[in-house]
């Protein structure tokens, strides 16, 4: 427990409101954004290619600033980390609505990554720092799910219902107000929780990289998370540009899958009480598979619809929700001294798996079909799979 969580005397409900807007904006950025990126070639005077990049690039700069932040966040304290990169992600936002240059456009995407980064790591640090040995721990961790399925669902309605009325550039100046307002409350009420003991820099990733447990859960993290990106990358493309969805169709077809993860979070306690962390993950990566299946199914017997590419995805969104539940736990559960750099390390694995692999998939087996996310999702799943046995195996012996 932090030597300063005498300072953090909010009730649960305060803390969240105080927490969960960095949480929802890092996601938000991606979602919201969604229901215009179709237009973006022609608004930037650029490819398709580069405008994935925005996509691409963001969540692999998610991941890897958070591998240099999170240390920084053990080092230097929580709330400078959050404050700069609260600071960082709105000025980019602001940026982002005044640029029609390709290049500016996706250094700026780059910066606003940069600064969500920084801001999501010392927030789950602050997080294991408070609540680490605190029943509220639980409630935070399944709220936090709940909020991030409502992103998906709402965020791209949002967006395409500002940039029907206002312009796609009023989308990045929301993001960029979003962000003040949740600095200037931050200012206000973030106080430091970092234990003030800390272990040497040389010595924070190296039992953490050799930890069987991190990879095995790191890698469904990033099985059923990179699902979701490669289906909010795709999903564009397949419904408005091939199965001419409007905007605001696509928005709300889209929002379903996030709906599925909502009422599947709803019962989170439930099966992990039942089923244990191991357990929900094994279930995961099937229903993942099984998902696959229906999706290929659809692939090859009709064209892209509700049917054939967003009832699969339930089914996987279904599987997302088992297996994000436990990977944090399952990863980090032995590195409380090191919250930072262990969560630092968990998302930053995670980014770049999803974003390189993630995007390889849609570049190599046409963005504008079900066949990358049929790909991602069965290989991954299958890989966790064979890495829980090795786990189950060894800890039989």
């Amino acid at each position: 427990m932090s030597t300063n969580s005498h300072v953090w005397t909010y009730s649960l409900p305060a803390a969240l409101l105080l927490m969960a807007p960095f949480d929802i904006l890092a996601s938000l950025a991606m979602d919201i954004y969604l229901p215009v990126v179709p237009a973006m070639p022609g608004i930037l005077k650029t490819t398709p290619a580069v405008v994935q990049l925005t996509l691409s690039l963001y969540m692999i700069v998610l991941g890897l600033g958070q591998l240099i932040f999170g240390p920084i966040s053990d080092r230097v304290g929580r709330r400078p980390v959050l404050i700069g990169g609260a600071m960082l992600f709105a000025a980019a936002s602001f940026g982002l609505a005044t640029t029609s240059t390709a290049t500016v456009f996706v250094v700026l995407r780059l910066l606003q990554a940069a600064g969500a980064s920084a801001a999501l790591v010392a927030l789950f640090a602050t997080v294991r720092d408070v609540y680490a040995d605190r029943p509220e721990g639980v409630t935070i961790y399944s709220m936090f799910s709940s909020m991030l399925a409502f992103v998906p669902a709402l965020g791209p309605i949002a967006g395409a219902i500002i940039a029907d009325r206002f312009g796609w550039r009023m989308i990045f100046m929301t993001l960029g107000v979003l962000g003040l307002l949740s600095l200037l409350n931050a200012l206000l009420r973030w106080h430091e929780t970092r234990p003030a003991s800390a272990a040497p820099l040389q010595a924070r990733f190296g039992p953490i990289m050799r930890s069987p447990e991190f990879w095995c859960y790191t890698l469904g993290f990033s099985a059923a998370m990179g699902t979701f990106f490669v289906f909010f990358s795709t999903a564009p493309r397949v419904l408005v540009a091939k199965a001419r969805y409007s905007e605001l169709e696509f928005s709300f077809a889209f929002a379903t899958a996030a709906l599925v993860m909502i009422v599947t979070a709803r019962f989170a306690k439930v099966f992990v009480a039942n089923w244990g962390i191991g357990g929900s993950l094994l279930r995961g990566m099937l229903t993942l598979l099984v998902g696959s299946l229906c999706l290929t199914l659809g692939q090859v017997a009709g064209s892209p619809g509700l049917l054939t590419f967003v009832v699969p995805m339930w089914v996987m969104a279904i599987g997302i929700v088992f297996t994000v539940s436990v990977t944090a736990n399952g990863a980090l559960r032995c590195f409380d001294d090191t919250a930072g750099s262990a969560v630092a390390l968990y998302f930053c694995v995670q980014s770049l798996i999803v974003g390189i692999v993630g995007t390889l998939a849609i570049v190599a087996l046409r963005g504008d079909t079900a066949w990358p996310l049929i790909a991602y999702s069965s290989s991954t799943a299958l890989l966790t799979l064979v890495a829980l046995g090795l786990l189950s195996r060894r800890d039989a012996s």
